[in-house]
């Protein structure tokens, strides 16, 4: 007789965990501070936390050597882009990481000035 029990996954996948878990139904982070191109930095190590999930404490362990964009840390972990949001939005609240976000593009200086800029530098 065989088994009619299908197989989803291979046993070196290991165990499945659903988004939803992670995030504890969560699907929006709590702050609007993760852009793609934000900056995060470690305030705290992993270590020094005691109750943390799995997935938060390898977040840490990434930025830990150096800070990183949020879009950077999505694809080191391996995790989806929005799960990572809502993970950050935690380790903030908890304040173990600091968000530095990108320039606006409106208070960037406009093209021109800069193109003036190099070609006075040129001049010199």
């Amino acid at each position: 007789m065989t088994d009619s029990t299908p197989h989803w996954y291979d046993d070196e996948a290991g165990p499945m965990v659903r988004l939803y878990a992670m995030t504890a139904g969560r699907a929006r982070p709590s702050s609007a501070a993760f852009e793609l191109m934000a900056v995060v930095h470690v305030e705290s190590g992993p270590d020094e936390v005691p109750v943390l999930s799995p997935e938060q404490r390898a977040i840490l362990v990434l930025c830990g050597d150096r800070p990183r964009p949020v879009a950077e840390i999505a694809s080191d972990s391996g995790l989806p882009l929005g799960v990572v949001r809502v993970l950050l939005s935690d380790l903030l609240t908890e304040g173990l990481i600091r968000v530095d976000r990108p320039v606006p593009p409106a208070q960037l200086p406009d093209a021109h000035i800069l193109r003036e800029v190099i070609d006075g530098l040129r001049a010199l």
